[in-house]
């Protein structure tokens, strides 16, 4: 059985299979398919994104589809960045540019409350579909620091571990990030809806 992972990143990829392979399923990308789809991502939610992208996948490939989106949530930026997390500030700027960005929006302010999302959405051929959905709650940093991970990470700090994302070792973050505890429940959902639907 294959599935269709929206994605270009190759470490979702990796993340992917490595959870779908308990069900027998193989995990190939639209390039492997010799497929483009372009989706606009025009939703007001992570999960009404994830949503439209797995969606026109599944229709396109004519297989399952699973496709995520997540981003940062910041309190003092009325829920900013959100949705345009990966276009904040515009596409001239990288992942260094877009948390100097956020910093400098943060300046002078005291309330650092921020939070991850990440939505992940499965569609069907049939129609059918999943959804998971995992947050992790933390707080803006006042200054980078760390240089794992990707993104918002350097800037985003774990008050329990007294350390940022970019801190932590992949280990270590899969175990308590938004993505992680987001793939945990789909995991959960999809070995559930296999068993009741045997010949999908």
């Amino acid at each position: 059985m294959k599935f269709v992972l929206a994605t270009h990143n190759p470490g979702k990829l990796e993340e992917m299979s490595d959870i779908l392979s308990q069900f027998d399923i193989e995990v190939v990308t639209l390039k492997d398919l010799g497929l483009t789809v372009d989706v606009e991502e025009t939703g007001e939610t992570f999960a009404e994104n994830a949503m439209l992208k797995a969606k026109a996948i599944s229709q396109a490939a004519a297989l399952p589809a699973i496709a995520d989106d997540s981003g940062l949530c910041v309190d003092a930026l009325n829920g900013g960045p959100g949705v345009y997390s990966a276009r904040y500030g515009g596409p001239e700027l990288d992942d260094r540019g877009r948390y100097m960005l956020l910093l400098n929006s943060m300046r002078g302010q005291t309330t650092r409350a921020a939070h991850f999302t990440c939505s992940i959405a499965c569609a069907f051929p049939n129609g059918d579909t999943l959804t998971a959905e995992g947050v992790c709650q933390g707080a803006i940093a006042f200054a980078p620091i760390g240089d794992g991970g990707f993104g918002y990470d350097p800037v985003f700090l774990l008050p329990e571990k007294a350390k940022t994302f970019g801190q932590l070792t992949p280990e270590e973050k899969a175990a308590v990030s938004h993505r992680g505890r987001a793939l945990a429940e789909f995991a959960g959902k999809l070995g559930t809806y296999l068993k009741e639907n045997p010949s999908k």
